[in-house]
């Protein structure tokens, strides 16, 4: 296993961190898997056996129920790991039961910190951007946090570049905590990411943390052109990632497939290690339904890409240059730092 510094903290994570949303299987995560206790202990035997030190969740995974199995699972063996949750999304039907105003957050991570029998939470990422909510009240907030030993460290989570930026320009102004991690969709389904949000990370010092590296399964190789898997959704039923180019999607897989073949690998274990070899990525994020699966994706850690398939991965899954991004690369591209190089440098 390897320990990345994640962003300008002195905290080190593996590079493959353990997804908890398949714990529980309730309400809107019934599709995605049913993980028991005794299927969670198991699962956490074997990240700890391949090294993983850093399990994710969140506190709305299947209404609290992953927080408290994976809080079971734990129980003796807590001080083995680093536990990320998350807080912003809804949690009860009153109108102060979502977003990060003071209160939510307040009540929250006292909810969280309950179902996961821990007094603290090494990562508490904000799962969601709230536009009523002035950045100064939850900054403010998340630094007493951080100060009362509550939480060590603080991440961020599907922000937009300039929300990410006013965030980090109140900590600075005000001296509050600032986020070391940022949680981002990310991967060779789709690289939007790359348009703003891995830049501003490289450029402010967070840590990228990917969820759902292989796009909802969709680079797991059993998704081909002209196929329909027997036990996998339709892509007209995706909604997370929504696919908007079937035609590139299935040119990526091919080109996926046939890097694994070259190295003897799965293509989950491809989609995964060129993720890690890209710019900023700390640690991506795996969950699993079934054992061979989980253990599959542990595997990628042995999957060492040359420079020949970074750029056949990156040529065949190359997002657009919208605007100004294609306008900066027709002017700009002579004066391009390291944030810029994120979108422009890959091969295309």
């Amino acid at each position: 296993m390897e320990y990345r510094q994640l962003g300008r903290s002195g905290l080190l994570v593996s590079t493959v961190a353990m997804g908890t949303m398949t714990f529980g299987g309730k309400g809107m995560f019934q599709d995605l898997g049913h993980t028991d206790v005794a299927g969670a202990r198991r699962q956490i035997d074997m990240c700890l056996d391949a090294g993983v030190n850093l399990i994710d969740t969140a506190n709305m995974y299947s209404s609290g129920t992953a927080e408290e199995i994976l809080g079971e699972a734990l129980a003796g063996r807590r001080d083995q790991v680093l536990i990320s949750s998350k807080v912003r999304m809804r949690m009860g039907t009153g109108p102060n039961e979502e977003g990060v105003s003071r209160l939510h957050i307040l009540e929250q991570v006292e909810g969280s910190l309950r179902r996961l029998g821990t007094d603290h939470l090494d990562i508490y990422h904000v799962h969601e951007w709230d536009g009523l909510t002035p950045p100064e009240e939850t900054m403010e907030t998340l630094d007493g946090l951080v100060r009362s030993g509550k939480v060590r460290y603080l991440g961020v989570s599907n922000y937009s570049g300039w929300q990410l930026m006013k965030a980090l320009a109140v900590a600075d102004a005000r001296g509050y905590q600032r986020f070391v991690s940022n949680q981002i969709y990310y991967s060779l389904e789709s690289r939007d990411a790359e348009y703003e949000l891995v830049p501003v990370s490289i450029d402010q010092g967070l840590g990228v943390m990917v969820w759902s590296p292989l796009a909802g399964g969709l680079l797991s190789g059993k998704y081909r052109r002209g196929q329909q898997p027997s036990d996998g959704r339709r892509l007209t039923e995706w909604s997370e990632p929504p696919v908007r180019d079937e035609e590139k999607l299935y040119d990526t897989i091919e080109t996926v497939v046939d890097v694994a073949n070259a190295h003897g690998a799965s293509p989950a274990q491809v989609s995964l290690a060129y993720l890690l070899a890209k710019p900023c990525v700390t640690s991506v994020v795996v969950g699993a339904r079934r054992d061979e699966q989980l253990a599959d994706n542990l595997g990628a850690l042995d999957v060492h890409l040359t420079g020949a398939d970074m750029d056949r991965l990156d040529k065949v899954s190359a997002p657009d240059l919208i605007y100004p991004h294609w306008h900066q690369a027709n002017l700009a591209a002579g004066r391009f730092g390291p944030a810029d190089l994120a979108l422009h440098g890959p091969a295309r």
